[in-house]
């Protein structure tokens, strides 16, 4: 199993990248039952329309090998709930996109998890 976290448009007030982004992929370890191969990227978007207004909101995009997707609703929980926690966006502000490319489409270590996960 293994994750990749990346969010788009969050509210300007996250003024320690870093320190949010640790946070989140601390939040996201615990959410997927990970320890490794956790990976966050943050970017803010002042862009982003999120229904029609541009009011905080986030798109999370949640990349996993083999966790099913009966385990998504547990995973929207505890990711809406870091984001209402930590920037104050309710959960009818964001979208989270999971995905599940498989081991031979997912490459690490100059080869595929198809391999490297044997």
């Amino acid at each position: 199993m293994r994750a990749n976290a990346d969010t788009t448009r969050a509210p300007p007030q996250v003024a320690d990248v870093k320190d949010f982004t640790l946070k989140l992929n601390k939040a996201a370890a615990a959410a997927l039952g990970m320890d490794g191969y956790v990976t966050v990227s943050y970017n803010y978007n002042e862009s982003l329309i999120f229904s029609g207004t541009h009011a905080p909101a986030f798109v999370l995009r949640v990349v996993t090998l083999g966790n099913g997707t009966d385990k998504n609703e547990a995973f929207a929980k505890s990711f809406f709930s870091f984001f209402e926690k930590e920037l104050g966006i309710p959960d009818n502000r964001g979208y989270i996109i999971f995905n599940d490319p498989s081991p031979v489409n997912l490459a690490h270590k100059s080869t595929t998890f198809a391999v490297l996960l044997g």
